[in-house]
């Protein structure tokens, strides 16, 4: 693969760094796309998409720390492992939930349910692309495997920055979640077009994603993503056993609603 686009004595332009980038740019622009279509004002939905992004990165470095912690010995490697990584996508996702709880705190006339049914196809939007970066950069490798479409990593740079192993034919969980992730968009906006509750498109990529991930963890080679219970479940299990409730509970919850309101969310309420 190519972890580096460019490298000059001065700086280097990292293909990951570039994808991540494009991730993050094109989900802000499906989010602001979907805020015209249902009449909410752009600039507050663009606010609001900022603040998810850095609430994003805060909270993937600090679940990466959490996760981390007891292998770190501040080391140089380590030091800047730690700075180059991505960090945990979700990490990522629960600090978006609390920078964008803050964001709706903060502007109280946009309704929290609508809102957020707009960022779920945005999300999955952008991860799709995102993973493509992971495999550019050796990044979250798969395990070893025997499939004519394993994909072996000949790039030092690969090893260095994302800690694949060199000339080992792997599981591509890279591409595998990027195609999850492009299915679940399409899945998503489905079911926006559709009429529906403010809220079941956030919940339906809640629960969807977290069954997926839970999946997709048993075809991932990278032992530094985080285990529980002794090692019976990856960080990432967990937590997705743990949104999965979650989204079950609030799915059972809303259906005692009676009104639908998938028209409604046109309106800035």
């Amino acid at each position: 693969m190519y972890p580096r686009l460019l490298t000059t004595p001065y700086f280097t332009i990292h293909t990951f760094g570039v994808l991540l980038a494009a991730a993050y740019l094109t989900a802000l622009w499906w989010l602001t796309r979907g805020a015209r279509r249902a009449n909410l004002d752009p600039d507050e939905v663009t606010s609001l998409g900022m603040w998810a992004i850095v609430g994003g990165l805060v909270g993937a470095k600090l679940l990466l720390l959490f996760r981390s912690i007891g292998e770190l010995h501040a080391t140089a490697a380590d030091v800047w492992s730690f700075v180059t990584s991505a960090g945990d996508f979700y990490g990522g996702f629960i600090g978006g939930l609390v920078a964008s709880a803050l964001f709706f705190w903060k502007h109280p006339d946009l309704r929290y349910w609508a809102v957020a049914d707009l960022c779920a196809p945005a999300i999955a939007l952008g991860q799709a692309i995102g993973r493509i970066g992971c495999l550019m950069a050796g990044d979250d490798y798969g395990r070893p495997t025997n499939l004519p479409w394993g994909v072996t990593f000949t790039d030092p740079d690969a090893a260095t920055i994302g800690g694949a192993p060199l000339g080992v034919r792997l599981h591509p969980v890279q591409l595998y979640e990027s195609l999850v992730c492009l299915v679940l968009f399409v899945v998503l906006e489905r079911i926006a077009r559709r009429k529906h509750r403010d809220g079941d498109v956030i919940i339906a990529y809640t629960a969807l994603y977290a069954a997926a991930r839970f999946v997709l963890e048993f075809f991932r080679g990278d032992a530094d993503r985080g285990f529980v219970f002794g090692g019976a479940l990856s960080t990432s299990q967990f937590i997705a056993i743990v949104m999965f409730c979650l989204a079950a509970v609030a799915w059972a919850s809303r259906r005692t609603e009676r009104t639908p309101v998938g028209h409604r969310t046109r309106s800035r309420g």
